[in-house]
């Protein structure tokens, strides 16, 4: 019997988690638990977590309002990163609590990048050709 195929993407166990993680990060972040003058002077959105397929590392990827002050943030993050631990800890209800990782979020950017192309002249020329005619005795029915 062959074994199955390995799914591409992450389980539906790691999604859930990676959401709760999300979710307390976010309500921690927003109700100022986390006491530092850097994340005090900004408004920082938690877009993504992803965990590992053994959910012991989670790594949160972090975006500033504005995309402003990024690297101060993440190293403000990382300083917090023991209480951060276990303060998710005690809101999710995990055998163990993932190590976190914090990352600058790329997303809003790549959107941006592709906005750009997909407004550049040369896109926007082509979309804007005529389309193909089909010829009607080309679709004849053979089966006459």
């Amino acid at each position: 019997m062959a074994k199955p195929a390995k799914p591409s993407g992450p389980s539906q166990r790691q999604l859930r988690v990676g959401e709760l993680i999300r979710h307390a990060l976010a309500d921690m972040l927003s109700r100022g638990d986390i006491h530092d003058d850097v994340l005090a002077k900004h408004v920082v959105t938690v877009p993504e977590v992803r965990l590992s397929p053994d959910l012991k590392l989670a790594t949160a990827y972090i975006m500033p309002l504005g995309g402003q002050d990024v690297a101060p943030v993440l190293k403000a993050l990382d300083g917090h990163k023991r209480y951060i631990r276990g303060e998710i800890a005690h809101r999710v209800n995990l055998k163990y609590a993932p190590d976190i990782r914090f990352r600058a979020d790329e997303s809003f950017a790549e959107a941006e990048r592709i906005d750009a192309l997909l407004d550049s002249e040369q896109v926007r020329r082509d979309t804007l050709r005529q389309p193909l005619k089909i010829d009607q005795d080309d679709d004849r029915d053979d089966d006459r």
